[in-house]
């Protein structure tokens, strides 16, 4: 979603606030803009688009000023245009906002029967002009701040700097996450540790409700009640050169690339290599006194829940209930006292992940949650911690975050299996050994497929629509393949399990109709070759992703058989990635798409 970045320094600060936006960019926007105060007064500069064009506009029109504060807007009220880029100013008081605030136009109508003019079509307005129209009133502007944010209905993050505060920055969370940078006699704000990373590696994280007043050299904590508190620092271990493409053409073909190191650490997390068997975990989480895991998750993390759950019901013999988390918080769904729920998120910070965590906790259930920020909203209330060592992920399409999301969910499902007895010494080194194998095998497959997928991306992005098969775990993988090529490509593509084909998309499939096919050599080979023939018989052209094994089997003409790496059953679905990342990955470079920032996509979905 937005990003915001604040900063109270010694020097001039638009640059600075630029680079830190650029760091912010994975998070998606539309627009941009910076504010400062130089000399007791407020100046702006805004613009459409990338932050390129930001650029362009400071640099024919720079802006000084040692406090400020910046924005990069994903536009939810009101198009993405420059008058409703952020900050917004009213009345000496400018304000950048990430989330939505519910209440804006009942608190529109009553500013208006004040005099307030609005000149965007924007919520965030309206929170400068309640600040403005508070102060203008009477209260200063701490106090202002503090009678705004009980007003305010929705989720939100917020900066406020207010025209002669030279020193002070004031800021608010409910939902979305803010945190405070502390320096050496300077203060940052900003939605995530990789926007201050370049600045402090010293960081607080506001909570829900909180809201603060920084300055040069302090940060006061308030929360909903408007008591002062104390929130801990901590140390991020965000490396401030970690958001660097290196050799490569876009982050996302960097961070494919990157996914054998990124297993192989998360691994080394719950795997112990050289015994092969799984390491001790949290016991918070106790898989052997629950009857029923319930997961939920959004996007690319809920297939990476759905393969879970193939693994920790064949594995563990452990029933679990899944469903994308924007659907789960709302259904009011019945939990038991034996049961407890996982919650999957990159970034932690999910909204309707959070939801659906905060009901399983209001209804007792022990949390588990598998993210890849430590320091993130769900991991702080969540009960245990299933950490994904990816690093930083920067590409808004999901790839090294979801095969370590997989890695930790098969790890814990030989876990859960240890756990209730469901498997004994023998074969938890089977699977431990299978998974141990997967970097190697990751490395082989992209290295192996890569020149044949680069001119099989050519002729698929001829197409327009794309159908994807899978069974078993190669079902929630076809699924998520289909999400990878329609969000980086724009071209239609729906994911089916295999033995659905006949109960409604066969009537698509014509010579038109590509049907990309995810069948390593299993138990169920021979059911998704039947489903293939079916395709081939209507003048479908199938594109088959399966090992050599399973290539001799099909024993059919094929527009492309991409072949992989031999590989154990619960190692498959990590493997299988890689190709269909990269046939999405390559027929949008082809198409000349922005892969990094699709339109219309944010890295984290902060609210509804």
């Amino acid at each position: 979603m937005c990003g915001i970045i604040g900063i109270i320094g010694t020097e001039s600060v638009a640059p600075r606030m630029v680079d830190a936006l650029k760091r912010l960019e994975y998070r998606g926007y539309d627009s941009a803009g910076v504010a400062t105060l130089e000399d007791g007064k407020l100046d702006r500069r805004r613009a459409e688009g990338k932050l390129v064009n930001l650029e362009k506009v400071l640099a024919s029109n720079p802006l000084g000023g040692t406090i400020g504060i910046g924005h990069t807007r994903w536009a939810t009220h009101g198009a993405p245009t420059e008058n409703n880029a952020h900050p917004h100013f009213v009345g000496g008081v400018a304000v950048v906002h990430n989330g939505i605030i519910e209440n804006f136009a009942a608190l529109r109508s009553e500013l208006r029967a004040k005099g307030i003019t609005f000149h965007s079509e924007t919520d965030t307005e309206t929170v400068a002009a309640l600040i403005s129209t508070l102060i203008a009133e009477g209260a200063d502007p701490v106090a202002a701040m503090r009678e705004a944010v009980k007003r305010f209905e929705g989720a939100y993050a917020i900066a406020v700097m207010v025209e002669g505060e030279g020193g002070m920055l004031l800021a608010a969370r409910h939902g979305p996450p803010l945190a405070i940078g502390h320096g050496n006699g300077e203060m940052f704000l900003g939605s995530d540790s990789v926007a201050l990373a370049p600045f402090t590696d010293r960081i607080t994280y506001l909570e829900d409700g909180d809201w603060a007043v920084v300055t040069a050299d302090t940060a006061t904590i308030y929360d909903g009640s408007g008591a002062a508190v104390t929130r801990l620092e901590t140390r991020s271990q965000v490396m401030a050169s970690a958001v660097d493409r290196g050799n490569h053409r876009h982050f996302m073909e960097k961070e494919i690339y990157e996914q054998p190191e990124a297993i192989s650490r998360t691994m080394s997390r719950y795997i112990d290599f050289a015994e092969l068997k799984s390491k001790p975990i949290d016991g918070s989480i106790d898989f052997s006194a629950i009857d029923r895991l319930t997961m939920s998750a959004c996007g690319t993390a809920f297939y990476a829940g759905v393969v879970g759950k193939y693994w920790f019901e064949r594995y563990a013999r452990l029933p679990v209930e899944i469903d994308i988390a924007s659907e789960f918080r709302y259904r009011e769904m019945p939990l038991g006292p034996r049961d407890a729920a996982m919650f999957i998120s990159q970034s932690g910070e999910t909204a309707d992940t959070l939801a659906s965590l905060r009901y399983c906790k209001d209804n007792g259930l022990p949390i588990g949650a598998v993210v890849n920020v430590q320091e993130s909203t769900i991991a702080r209330e969540a009960n245990a911690i299933f950490p994904t060592l990816a690093g930083i992920e920067v590409g808004v399409a999901s790839t090294k975050a979801f095969t370590a999301q997989l890695t930790v969910l098969a790890s814990l499902s030989i876990i859960a299996g240890r756990q209730r007895g469901t498997i004994d010494d023998a074969r938890e080194a089977e699977l431990c050994q299978a998974l141990v194998e997967i970097p190697g095998l990751m490395t082989k497959a992209l290295n192996e497929i890569q020149p044949q997928i680069e001119k099989l991306a050519q002729e698929l992005s001829h197409y327009k629509h794309v159908l994807y098969l899978g069974r078993g775990t190669s079902f929630p993988l076809a699924m998520e393949g289909a999400l990878k090529l329609k969000e980086i490509s724009y071209i239609h593509a729906e994911g089916y399990a295999a033995g659905e084909l006949k109960h409604g998309p066969i009537a698509l499939i014509d010579e038109k109709m590509p049907v990309i096919v995810i069948a390593p050599y299993d138990a169920v080979f021979a059911k998704t070759v039947s489903n293939m023939q079916e395709v081939a018989a209507r003048g479908g052209r199938i594109i088959l992703i399966t090992d050599a094994e399973g290539a001799a089997a099909a024993d059919m003409e094929t527009m492309a058989t991409l072949v992989v790496p031999k590989v154990p059953e619960i190692a498959a679905p990590i493997v299988y990635s890689a190709p269909i990342q990269l046939l999405a990955y390559h027929t949008a470079v082809f198409m000349g798409t922005d892969v990094d920032q699709p339109r219309n996509l944010a890295k984290s979905v902060t609210v509804e």
